[in-house]
């Protein structure tokens, strides 16, 4: 098969189904997006998680998801304690896609005992996809960018 060496797609190739299947049910298990967790904070009630946004105060300042928890990572260990319940799931951001520190921060909480997803996008995707977020002068709404968010309705996914 000499064309699907020279292909980089194909050069490795992909797994057998039930492999892949295994890993994007793990993937799901580790990773939530901003339209969910936008749509779940949106029906109000008890959405059954915490927000925690690991930023520091300076970026929390410039802008964070309404009711999201500050708990920049370096404080963790320390303070979630008093701040989160280990029953109820928590969902950690941090500025976007080329950012580790939800990463950092969800490894801090699951190494503490807490169950926990990182929300993929970050804080840069919230705001790109035209959510409502707070700074220290108000709430803000910016229009959607029409490259990372529909239009009009949702994406269909």
């Amino acid at each position: 098969m000499t064309g699907t060496t020279r292909n980089p797609v194909l050069r490795v190739a992909p797994a057998a189904p039930v492999e892949a299947a295994a890993h994007f049910r793990a993937s799901l298990a580790f990773h939530a997006d901003v339209s969910d967790v936008a749509a779940a904070l949106a029906a109000g009630g008890d959405s059954g998680f915490v927000v925690l946004d690991s930023r520091s105060t300076e970026s929390w300042d410039q802008g964070h998801i309404p009711g999201a928890v500050h708990l920049p990572t370096a404080l963790i260990p320390e303070q979630a304690p008093q701040l989160l319940d280990k029953t109820v799931p928590v969902v950690t951001y941090c500025w976007g896609p080329g950012c580790n520190g939800a990463t950092r921060a969800a490894l801090a909480l699951a190494e503490l005992g807490y169950q926990v997803k990182e929300m993929l996008g970050g804080f840069e995707y919230w705001v790109r996809e035209g959510f409502e977020f707070e700074t220290w002068q108000g709430r803000e709404r910016r229009a959607p960018d029409p490259l990372t968010a529909p239009v009009a309705g949702d994406c269909g996914c």
